[in-house]
């Protein structure tokens, strides 16, 4: 029985791009519609993280003919300038190498969602084409790329009034077991963003199918309410308790929380956490905290009020839950996400001598809730009866 020699050649030493496109499930969830959809955030998130830096308040998402898509947005524009270290321009040095981007930099983003410039690296790995158009310095840029590398320098193509900058990209066949957009899915995210971001106008445009006047369908997404919006459009159909919802912010260490909370007649928990605007679907030390303080704060609201003896009956956690619509947002200058796609809060501490963002939260909730109790004493009764 023969056997390949393994040797110092037998080591194989992939570039980043490479392993991006030899492992995408690592850095995109998986290769389904749901890494698909994933594709489309990341590029997305770096806009967002714009408008967070105060650089943006308008993005425009496109779905075109064949699935491809663009964003675009009207922030600085990602700077194009010669890259000293790297010997080529600085959008080439974002769109091409892993772990490249200006989220390092603690003076261009205090805050951002797209992690580390491996977002729209990844994109770019995955695409068959990907062609980046900056608007900066009067003038306008474009470099194409395809699956991950540069096609030729960056090329000035015209001037321009206007800052930003437009992302289009094809994703990969040969990577994607689908290709279809869908377009209730990208319009989910965009309307979430919206509610998470209050002030910015976020446009979906599905460029496959056309109205009877021979438009494209168009929804806009913008919200002044924020939080408090987001809950009452998720509770639409249910029957609240309290007429308004219960909206809590604040900040430590230049960390903005806000917390927004309303309970129906129902007997679901419907909670939802966000760290940087991303979903953390599975939770977190922000969860932790904000599910430790609810049921510290209401139990002892309880206590205080001195149940008659037949109603004293043992109440857990989740009975504080029932019923209950709720968001948590916070927004950390460095977070410590379980897995590249973020779904998941690690343990995160606020500043180099600052609380967790368990403890955190929790503090800021006992007090903020305490204090609405005591000065809201009818919706308290409503929603303890709800409780018991």
């Amino acid at each position: 029985m023969s056997q390949k020699q393994y040797t110092a050649d037998s080591i194989q030493a992939l570039e980043g791009i490479e392993h991006v496109r030899l492992r995408p499930s690592m850095y995109i969830g998986d290769v389904g519609v749901r890494g698909l959809h994933h594709l489309v955030y990341e590029v997305v998130d770096n806009s967002i993280d714009e408008a967070l830096a105060g650089h943006c308040d308008t993005i425009a998402v496109t779905i075109h003919e064949g699935d491809g898509i663009s964003v675009k947005d009207n922030g600085r524009g990602i700077p194009v300038d010669f890259h000293q270290k790297e010997q080529k321009s600085a959008l080439e040095v974002v769109m091409t190498k892993i772990g490249a981007g200006g989220k390092f930099d603690k003076d261009s983003y205090k805050v951002s969602g797209g992690l580390h410039g491996v977002g729209v690296s990844c994109v770019n790995a995955l695409s068959t084409s990907l062609i980046a158009t900056v608007s900066r310095n009067g003038k306008l840029y474009q470099q194409k790329y395809s699956q991950g590398k540069a096609l030729a320098d960056v090329q000035e193509i015209g001037t321009s009034t206007s800052t930003g900058t437009e992302v289009f990209f094809q994703p990969d066949g040969s990577i994607f077991q689908e290709l279809v957009y869908n377009y209730d899915t990208l319009a989910a995210r965009l309307r979430e963003l919206a509610f998470l971001n209050k002030g910015i106008t976020i446009t979906l445009t599905d460029e496959r199918r056309k109205n009877e006047d021979g438009s494209f369908p168009t929804e806009t997404f913008h919200s002044e309410g924020g939080l408090k919006e987001f809950v009452a459009y998720i509770d639409g159909n249910r029957e609240s308790i309290m007429e308004h919802v219960i909206f809590m912010e604040g900040e430590r260490d230049n960390i903005p929380v806000e917390v927004a909370m309303r309970y129906n007649t129902s007997f679901n928990e419907n909670l939802h956490s966000y760290v940087n605007n991303i979903n953390t679907h599975e939770g977190g030390t922000h969860l932790a905290g904000f599910r430790r303080a609810l049921t510290r704060t209401l139990k002892k609201y309880a206590d205080e009020l001195g149940l008659p003896a037949k109603e004293k009956v043992e109440i857990t956690g989740d009975d504080f839950r029932e019923g209950l619509t709720a968001i948590i947002s916070v927004k950390v200058m460095e977070p410590q996400f379980e897995g590249q796609t973020k779904t998941k809060l690690g343990s995160t501490d606020i500043g180099p001598n600052g609380p967790s963002v368990r403890s955190f939260v929790n503090d800021f909730i006992k007090t903020k809730l305490d204090n609405f109790l005591h000065k809201n004493p009818e919706v308290a009764d409503a929603l303890l009866r709800k409780i018991l």
